[in-house]
This record gives structure tokens, sequence and C-alpha cells, in this order.
């Protein structure tokens, strides 16, 4: 018998020990246990939403990207049009002003060679007064003189 009360006596502190545990140190357990689930579900769900987000600004990043080097491209490509412009612009500029500066150095050599006509019809018609008075043997009045003058330089 007496092993009997052994065998209960250990049963009994065994279930005390088990009511103990329950009633005490299992529920501080279990409260743990489940903080710590609840800490690493949070971590793991903080993880997939960084992560998701990361997906997200990478592709938003990609997409400005390409959307700045399209931008990029059109003002390059505005600036390559507008130097063509302004090249042709000046081009014609100085076709302009070539063109202006050949006709006003016509028209100076124009002026010039009415001048030099004008100066030469002079002298000749000098040279044909003083060869015809040279021919009479006698001197025409000046006022005749410039009558005939004018007379031969209008008809040269």
């Amino acid at each position: 018998m007496n092993m009997n009360f052994t065998l209960i006596g250990q049963l009994v502190a065994f279930a005390v020990f088990v009511w103990f545990c329950m009633k005490y140190v299992w529920p501080p357990l279990m409260a743990a246990i489940e903080e710590r689930q609840k800490i690493i579900a949070d971590g793991l769900a903080a993880s997939e939403r960084a992560t998701k987000d990361l997906e997200l600004a990478q592709a938003k990043a990609t997409d400005q990207l390409k959307e700045a080097k399209a931008q990029a491209a059109e003002i390059v490509d505005q600036a390559k049009k507008r130097a063509n412009q302004l090249v042709d612009e000046e081009t014609q500029r100085g076709h302009a002003e070539r063109e202006k500066i050949i006709a006003q150095g016509y028209a100076e050599i124009e002026a010039e060679r009415n001048r030099v006509k004008e100066d030469l019809r002079k002298q000749v018609a000098a040279l044909a007064v003083s060869g015809a008075e040279k021919i009479l043997g006698r001197e025409i009045d000046a006022q005749a003189q410039n009558d005939i003058v004018e007379k031969l330089v209008a008809e040269l």
C-alpha cells in the first residue's frame, strides 16, 4: 500500500504541478509565444509590403526615366531644328547682304564709268576744239567754244 500512496502522491503532485503550470506558467508562455508570432507575422507582412513598394518604385523610376529620355530627345530635336533654322536664316541674310554689296559695287562701277565717260567726252571735245583752232589758225571765242564742246559732249 505504501507504494500505492507514493504513486498516488506522485500523481497528485504531478497533477498539482500540471495545474500550477497551466494556471501560472502556461498563460505567460503562450502570451509571449503569441506575441512573438505576431511580431514575426507583422515583420513578414512589412517585408512583403516593402518588396511590393520597391517593385512599384522601380517601375515608376523606369517610367520616369523613359519619360525623361523622351523629353530629352524632344529637346535635342527642337534644338537641332532651331539650329538649322538659324543657319538657314543666317545663310539667307548672308546671301541678301552679298547681293546688296554686289549691287552697290555695280552701282559704284556704273557711276564711275559714267564719270569717266563724261571726263573723256570733255577731253575729246577739248581736243577737238583745240584741233579745230589749230586747223583754222585762230581762236574761237570762249562762249562759242563752250557751246561747241557741249554739243560734242551730247553727241558722244
